[in-house]
């Protein structure tokens, strides 16, 4: 028996029937959801526009991807109640994107100050206490953040869910793996059966296609004056959200040529943060035996007896150089089920480092790099561990617990890094 998912729009709330076994069907399904889901039929909520069920576009999808009564990871939701923000509690939701509440948490213990908004995307969800951010001034550096995107012009003003994700989305992936957009008047395309994201996705005929990863824009796409330029190419496992305590979830990133990959797809709204005459990190190269090697062999700080066969870390992901969906779907695992490091050919990008939503650190990273030691004595380096003391305590706890630093690492416990573990560039480069 097929389960059907119906959205509904009642009294402008987004409300979904969830049928047999507690779960829903899949609400985008691929492409343009159903519009009552979304939309109100004939007022939009007060202050909004477009008849939408939220004052703006990102309230909107925050109606279902945030949920008031979650306790911990849940299934598609990606950010924690404010009411649940407060000091020394971290947001609950572990995607391999993150929790945009990340950027509600600001550190300020007496001696340092770190602003939430540096912590990743600052979406405007006015429903849900997402504002414009001001400039800020970056603790480390002392640069003052402007009012667009690092290295782009994009306005943070106009920053939101739909300013990557496309709700109403026409990109398809066609049986032969190649992509195109959505029908013009008096044309025809193959329809979307599906979603494109997860390692159990439907798998299109001739005569059929399903949807991209995540509904990400692409394929020369404009948005918001950004022209969406290649597609980018990954797999899911279909539960993603999960404490990595014990098993990791492994999101299969691929690449394919020169556009699709996460680094050109990046670069449509932080153009010049790829610009090999600044000061940037490689992206989309090839990792070389040297690095793959490092990688592979790397445990912890001062241990470089790992195998390959065991050695992918999602703290430190990688692409891997192809295209083949079939390929990436049987390594997409949260079970640990694929575990293997990266060959020679396989790519650096922008998630390797980064989490697309916000993180528990600066600059939305999957790790710390603003003090040299991860771990102290076997114990994160929060403002509870014994040995995080003196002048340049505060710079090194920077106003978290332990707790909050083991939730930052998607609850991994401290004894899974050594006892004074160094920063996760170490991976790839092995200077510890």
């Amino acid at each position: 028996m097929r389960i059907v998912k119906v959205g509904l729009a009642i009294l402008g709330v987004a409300s979904l029937l969830v049928l047999a076994g507690g779960t829903p069907e899949a609400f985008h399904s691929g492409g343009v959801a159903e519009c009552a889901g979304c939309h109100s039929m004939h007022s939009p909520k007060p202050g909004g526009s477009f008849l939408l069920t939220g004052i703006d576009a990102s309230s909107t999808c925050l109606n279902c991807h945030q949920v008031d009564t979650d306790t911990g990871p849940s299934r598609y939701h990606i950010s924690t109640p404010s009411s649940k923000l407060g000091a020394g509690q971290a947001p609950l939701q572990r995607t391999p994107g993150g929790d945009f509440g990340w950027v509600k948490k600001s550190y300020n213990p007496t001696g340092y100050s770190e602003d939430g908004s540096t912590h990743g995307h600052n979406i405007i969800a006015a429903d849900y206490g997402y504002v414009v951010q001001p400039p800020v001034v970056d603790p480390v550096t002392g640069k003052i953040s402007g009012t667009t995107a690092p290295g782009g012009t994009y306005p943070n003003s106009q920053l939101g869910c739909v300013t990557c994700h496309d709700p109403h989305s026409s990109a398809r992936r066609l049986s032969d793996g190649s992509f195109r957009t959505g029908i013009t008047l008096g044309g025809a395309a193959q329809p979307i059966i599906g979603s494109g994201s997860y390692n159990n996705s439907p798998v299109p005929v001739a005569g059929e296609a399903v949807g991209v990863y995540r509904l990400l824009r692409g394929l020369n796409q404009v948005y918001q004056g950004v022209t969406f330029s290649g597609v980018a190419i990954a797999v899911a496992p279909e539960t993603y959200n999960q404490r990595e305590t014990t098993n990791q979830v492994r999101v299969a990133y691929g690449a394919s040529g020169a556009l699709n990959t996460w680094g050109n797809w990046c670069a449509n709204c932080h153009t010049d943060m790829h610009s090999r005459d600044g000061y940037v990190h490689p992206v989309d190269e090839s990792l070389g035996s040297d690095v793959a090697n490092n990688y592979n062999a790397y445990l912890k700080t001062g241990d470089l007896t790992g195998v390959a066969a065991t050695s992918y870390s999602s703290l430190v992901p990688f692409a891997e150089a192809t295209g083949d969906f079939a390929t990436l779907a049987s390594h997409a695992s949260n079970t640990n089920g694929y575990r293997n490091g990266p060959g020679s050919s396989d790519k650096v990008m922008c998630l390797s480092c980064h989490r697309s939503h916000a993180s528990g650190f600066m600059y939305g990273l999957r790790f710390d790099v603003e003090y040299e030691f991860m771990t102290k004595g076997g114990q994160y380096v929060g403002s509870n561990n014994p040995l995080v003391t003196g002048s340049r305590a505060a710079n090194q706890h920077r106003g978290r617990t332990n707790e909050e630093w083991q939730a930052a690492y998607y609850d991994r416990p401290a004894s899974n890094f050594a006892t004074y573990q160094r920063v996760l560039c170490n991976k790839c480069h092995a200077k510890d």
